[in-house]
């Protein structure tokens, strides 16, 4: 039987089914039809898989990437020099500023059409710290009593960038050297809404869509009442038992699906270089 003909994909879930290991693949090769369709399946069922050693070239992430889907837009951050659609992520051993991505969130939720992927390939890892958390946002949804469901069904959220791009935001206050460009804006400052439980476009399962860092209201709700039902939200979203940790080893590729996880990047490497590479598949318009 020729290769094209055998599945040569291999997944490896976690336990709960959230987060999986796939191997039996090179992606810095041409990929057979077959196991595009298996990496595809095994995403949309795991919503977090990585790719165990593949030491990939930006050339080689690109080009897996657009096997995905196309580019998605990333604001606020300028990109690598002659490649507009790869970000670097970069913290030298001697920076004190915090570590990018330091907060529950759901990659540029605050787009009219946020990106359905993130990928980001591991070049450099330190020896400690730099794990990266995700959240189940489906299973939290399901973990719901029918009555809460009910009152959060018809619901939109707020989502803003203001309070980490605004012109009043984390890094405008930002007073530490940073090797990544941020760009503080006014248009961070707008807002938009998006369904609060939002519809898989492939599964079909419902996953809630607020994260702390880009949700800031609810739509039709006081300050007040926001806060308190999101609060109650982000810290049911945040237990322990939707928690996926992934612990980085070189030569790792990741790839989530931003319409039903929520992520967070840890700290702890202050002293040890640390330097990634990411980029974003477009999404839909959230329903």
């Amino acid at each position: 039987m020729s290769v094209s003909q055998t599945r040569r994909v291999r997944v490896a879930p976690e336990a709960s089914g959230f987060g999986a290991r796939i191997t039996g693949v090179d992606l810095s090769q041409p990929l057979d039809p077959r196991d595009l369709e298996d990496i595809r399946a095994a995403w949309a069922r795991h919503a977090v898989v990585c790719f165990p050693g593949q030491p990939l070239s930006l050339d080689a992430l690109e080009a897996f990437t657009l096997k995905i889907g196309p580019f998605g837009k990333d604001p606020y951050i300028e990109p690598m020099p002659g490649r507009p659609n790869v970000l670097e992520l970069r913290r030298q051993p001697d920076e004190k500023a915090s570590n990018f991505g330091a907060g529950w969130h759901s990659d540029w939720s605050f787009l009219e059409t946020p990106p359905a992927a993130t990928l980001l390939r591991a070049q450099t890892i330190p020896p400690v710290g730099g794990d990266t958390l995700f959240v189940d946002a489906s299973r939290a949804w399901d973990a719901l009593s029918d009555a809460m469901k009910a009152v959060l069904a018809p619901l939109k959220a707020v989502h803003s960038a203001r309070q980490s791009y605004g012109t009043k935001g984390v890094f405008a206050r930002d007073t530490e050297a940073r090797t990544m460009k941020i760009i503080v804006s006014e248009e961070a400052d707008a807002s938009l809404t998006h369904p609060l439980v939002r519809t898989h476009p492939v599964t079909g399962r419902k996953a809630l869509y607020v994260s702390p860092v880009y949700t800031v209201g609810i739509e039709g709700f006081t300050p007040d009442e926001s806060k308190a039902l999101l609060g109650f939200l982000f810290g049911h979203l945040t237990q322990e038992e939707f928690i996926y940790r992934h612990r980085w080893t070189e030569g790792d590729l990741l790839m989530w699906d931003n319409r039903c996880t929520m992520h967070f990047a840890e700290g702890g490497y202050d002293g040890h270089l640390r330097v990634m590479h990411r980029t974003t598949v477009r999404g839909e318009v959230p329903v």
